[in-house]
């Protein structure tokens, strides 16, 4: 699908290079060492990035077509107006006739190069899609309305016969409005607001696009009412919203610094206040300053960003990670670089016969879930908690052909709990090592599941296809709420894991065997690992900020029973396993597998 620019005619049909995905170059065969632009971004400084005009491609039909594309980008009060402009004068009363809040751009993702055909007194333009979402006014992104896989319209010239360079009009245009992926990455950014979970112990992060056309001044207001509008649909039943009615009064004023928001919000007490300071400063997590809150214009309460980031810190996340793996049936500590090696977190009596591990800091402790083979073939999951070394696992009753690498979501350190795949259904799991089905109401075989750091939002892969869910906890015993299915233009996926707090870590197919960083969203793609050879079955992805330690963003893999690592790729090799006996002269190694980082 990323194919190299074209810029001329073949056999009289033009082929445009809009790179299908997300707007990343052709690579060719380089390999991305490093991860590419996060969806992710700091927009405190305002960018303010307008999409281009109709007039700024000229003569050029590629550029126009682009453009054309990205019209809609911005200002959503503006959005029909400035996709008109491209539009022939007679024709602009067939676009979908809504202003401000009811504007919703159609996103799509090009799965080929758009064509354009020259004909009579026109040229035909097809493009091939795949529907990415619906962008609303509020900043979220929704699942896909639409179901067509091509649009069709022509180009006319916008001046008289003879003048070449006056540009183009749009004739038969589609009746929606349609933004790229590649547009939605150029022209917009992709923001994390927080949520309390419900039981207001735990922030949870939801995804949002700010036009880049937004001034500064005007930001602070719109992080503001994304709160109060609530969470997005999937995400639900894992969180809890501001109180109902509650409303803005008003944007959001002051700058520099300072800036004051008055609220009418329903039973806004000493508590309620002090959560909502914990969701501001978070979801304004690039500002630094105060923000003065009122209710019903009275002053309330002054939060000073920082300080209230600095005594409510949103990752817990271990600075310090290490790197394992499974070597001859046990875990081993690794050394990649000269990284320091991490000590063996079970005790040796109890490590042998492991398949793979989850393993997850805790309090002072180390928790140890492992998928372990039995001598029937059949595996079987074991569990265990220790300060340091875990000295002794429980091992469950339940056996089953094959399972997943398992994966802790509770951190509160009282019933820690994770979640398994075993035969192509989803379990939870407890510090008994007690197997419990999870209900997905989905069709189809469950293959893989990743939990995010926030212990509400699971990612799964259902037949080969990406989805996200969230966990309600109350009652402590958790509810996977409806899954939203991810249009992503990876096929086939094989693992995933969550590697920042809206980002997920897949391997799949994009006509190689491949591994993309892809938005919680579905709709902002990068390629980290283009061609990996042969299907990943394994991925482990350390989920710390830059600021946070030098391995964020790291992760490794095992692809045909051979283990790699990122940053930069390379093979992990036996002799980067601590603590192992060589093999006998004559004797093969064997491959380390299913890498994991301890954190």
């Amino acid at each position: 699908m990323r194919r190299r620019l074209l810029t001329g005619a073949l056999g009289g049909v033009l082929v445009l290079g809009v790179a299908a995905g997300c707007g990343i170059p052709d690579r060719s065969a380089v390999q991305i060492e490093q991860r590419g632009p996060a969806a992710e971004t700091n927009w405190s400084l305002g960018r303010g990035t307008e999409p281009p005009t109709r007039e700024a491609s000229g003569s050029d039909a590629e550029a126009f077509v682009r453009n054309f594309l990205a019209a809609a980008a911005g200002e959503p009060d503006r959005a029909y107006e400035r996709v008109t402009r491209f539009i022939a004068t007679s024709e602009r009363d067939g676009l979908p006739d809504k202003q401000g809040s009811e504007v919703a751009l159609s996103v799509v993702r090009l799965t080929d190069d758009p064509v354009i055909e020259p004909d009579v007194d026109s040229m035909k333009v097809t493009i091939s899609v795949q529907q990415v979402g619906l962008l609303r006014a509020n900043g979220m992104l929704v699942p896909p309305v639409a179901t067509e896989s091509t649009y069709e319209f022509r180009l006319v010239s916008a001046g008289p016969t003879g003048e070449d360079d006056a540009g183009y009009y749009v004739s038969d245009p589609p009746n929606v409005l349609l933004l790229s992926d590649d547009a939605l990455r150029r022209y917009y950014q992709a923001e994390a607001i927080y949520f309390w979970n419900s039981g207001r112990t735990q922030l949870v992060p939801d995804q949002r696009y700010l036009s880049s056309a937004v001034p500064p001044e005007r930001r602070v207001s719109e992080v503001i009412r994304w709160l109060t509008a609530g969470p997005s649909d999937w995400l639900r039943i894992g969180v809890a919203g501001l109180p109902d009615r509650t409303e803005m009064i008003n944007n959001a004023t002051g700058s520099d610094g300072r800036w004051e928001v008055n609220l009418d919000m329903p039973g806004a007490d000493e508590q309620r206040l002090e959560q909502l300071a914990t969701q501001l400063a978070w979801s304004l997590r690039e500002l630094h300053g105060t923000v003065e809150v009122k209710i019903l214009n009275q002053s309330r309460k002054v939060v000073d960003l920082a300080e209230q980031r600095r005594l409510n810190p949103l990752d817990p996340v271990e600075v310090n990670a290490r790197r394992y793996c499974v070597y001859e049936g046990a875990i081993h500590s690794l050394t990649v670089a000269g990284e320091a090696a991490g000590s063996v977190p079970l005790a040796p009596e109890v490590n042998h016969d492991i398949v793979s591990a989850g393993l997850r800091r805790i309090d002072n402790d180390v928790l140890v879930a492992a998928v372990v083979a039995g001598a029937d073939g059949r595996q079987r999951l074991a569990v265990g908690r220790g300060g340091g070394v875990v000295e002794t696992l429980t091992t469950g009753t339940s056996r089953y052909a094959a399972m997943s690498r398992p994966v802790w979501i509770r951190s509160d350190g009282a019933r820690p709990a994770g979640l398994v795949v075993a035969d192509g259904r989803l379990y939870r799991f407890d510090n008994q090592a007690t197997t419990r089905q999870v209900q997905l109401g989905l069709p189809g075989r469950v293959t893989a599941v990743a939990a995010a750091l926030d212990g509400h939002r699971l990612a799964l892969i259902v037949d080969g296809t990406l989805h996200v869910a969230a966990i309600n906890w109350e009652g402590g015993v958790p509810t996977v709420g409806p899954a939203r299915r991810l249009v992503s233009s990876l096929s086939d996926a094989t693992a995933v894991d969550w590697s920042a707090a809206n980002l997920l870590l897949v391997a799949g197919s994009a006509g190689r065997p491949a591994i993309y960083d892809v938005s919680v969203d579905g709709a902002l793609e990068t390629p980290l690992r283009e061609d990996t050879g042969s299907q990943v079955d394994h991925l482990a992805a350390y989920p710390a900020i830059a600021e946070r330690s030098p391995l964020a963003g790291s992760f490794m893999y095992e692809a045909n029973g051979v283990a790699y690592r990122s940053n930069p790729f390379d093979r992990i090799n036996r002799d980067q396993v601590q603590d192992v006996t060589p093999p006998p002269a004559g004797v093969r190694p064997g491959n380390p597998t299913a890498p994991v980082f301890l954190y």
